[in-house]
């Protein structure tokens, strides 16, 4: 939704020869994290055929879907972004909580496994860092994203950009 987002907005600030008030930095910058997201789980699990399958289809469904939503009222893609976010808060959360709680399926299959390189790389982790301390850097991520397009739904697309400084 970022990257889609992003380039309406360049679109329409080349055609109306006007600035963009920085959002499109932004929108890209979560579709970028967002990406690393899914190249980090995609390493952990290594992933095969059917998820491979699954995330094109997501992409083939989600983006047309997104696109039009954008054309006919940018606020409510945004809003509906923004609960997909709250969704993806609450599931990371859910998440970490059974990897660190002893007892659990999770604990026993999560807690001890080590952050994959790329995961290390991007978040600058230690190189001792747990698959629970990428969970714990995703949520941070997703409850920013979910802030970020909740607020974007509630502005006017002239309004200057709130999150321009955190970049």
């Amino acid at each position: 939704p970022g990257f889609v987002a992003a380039m309406f907005r360049h679109f329409r600030s080349l055609r109306n020869l006007c600035r963009d008030h920085g959002w499109i930095h932004t929108l890209l910058e979560e579709a970028e994290n967002e990406r690393m997201h899914l190249l980090t789980c995609m390493k952990m699990f290594d992933a095969g055929i059917v998820t491979r399958t699954l995330v094109i289809s997501a992409q083939v469904v989600m983006t047309p879907f997104v696109a039009a939503l954008l054309i006919v009222k940018p606020g409510a893609a945004h809003r509906f972004v923004g609960y997909l976010e709250e969704t993806a808060c609450i599931t990371y959360a859910n998440v970490i909580h059974q990897v660190e709680t002893p007892g659990t399926p999770l604990h026993g299959a999560w807690s001890d496994v080590d952050a994959p390189e790329i995961a290390r790389t991007y978040w600058k982790l230690s190189d001792d860092a747990k698959w629970v301390d990428v969970l714990k850097c995703m949520f941070a991520d997703e409850c920013n994203h979910r802030d970020v397009n909740h607020t974007f739904a509630t502005m006017s697309s002239d309004d200057p950009n709130p999150f321009v400084y955190k970049h």
